[in-house]
């Protein structure tokens, strides 16, 4: 692997988006968020009904998808089947069935096969829950990002208020804890720390600090 793969993992709302998108924004390199790609699969799969208890329908399904990845502005955007989702990635229904969804194996391999073929486009940071341990494990730069439970469903706790959503602070932290559960106990690349992977504690620390802390530590300082 000639391109350089930058992974940033760690569990749900611990500022992974923010974080890797201003990284790559720094190092002028693309940002990849291998998170839409399974929210992507997750609507594909919801809009045409697949059965996602029948290994046969997955399969069926996955060979059927024709996803179309490219970069605009710095960025990996797809589409599938001739149609961009943006909002529709972030629906309710999608919310509720990505976790189950992104933890069929079969689901999982498809979407590592597509992150791989990633590298074509050049130098990337990639954002995720597995990209260290099993999507690219041979990274040389790895980071791990997380928070208190509490703080991260504080911050989604505002994010959506901010975005005009009703949000209870108590079902927010719920479906974090719920969310790690399952990223954690899943049979295939479950959320883990890779043993070269760095790990910052953002409890207390301010995006631009964590920025900073990454970009120092990439240019060896």
């Amino acid at each position: 692997m000639s391109e350089l793969v930058i992974a940033i993992d760690g569990p749900s709302a611990s500022g992974k988006s923010t974080v890797s998108q201003r990284v790559a924004q720094r190092l002028k390199f693309i940002h990849v968020d291998s998170g839409s790609l399974y929210r992507g699969v997750t609507w594909y799969f919801l809009s045409h009904n697949v059965q996602v208890a029948d290994n046969a329908a997955v399969a069926a399904a996955l060979q059927n998808i024709h996803m179309n990845i490219l970069v605009k502005d710095s960025a990996v955007k797809f589409s599938i089947d001739g149609f961009e989702p943006d909002a529709e990635l972030r629906s309710e229904a999608v919310n509720g069935n990505v976790s189950q969804i992104a933890a069929l194996p079969a689901v999982r391999e498809w979407i590592v096969g597509q992150l791989r073929r990633m590298t074509a486009f050049g130098d990337l940071v990639m954002e995720g829950r597995d990209i260290g341990t099993a999507v690219f494990p041979e990274a040389g730069l790895k980071f791990y990002l997380d928070a208190a439970p509490e703080e991260r469903a504080r911050r989604r706790y505002l994010e959506m208020l901010n975005g005009g959503k009703k949000a209870a602070y108590d079902e927010v932290l719920r479906s974090i804890l719920q969310r790690d559960g399952i990223d954690s106990s899943r049979a295939m690349a479950p959320l883990k720390i890779a043993p070269d992977a760095v790990v910052i504690q953002s409890t207390k620390m301010t995006i631009d600090e964590v920025v900073d802390f990454i970009v120092l530590k990439i240019h060896g300082v």
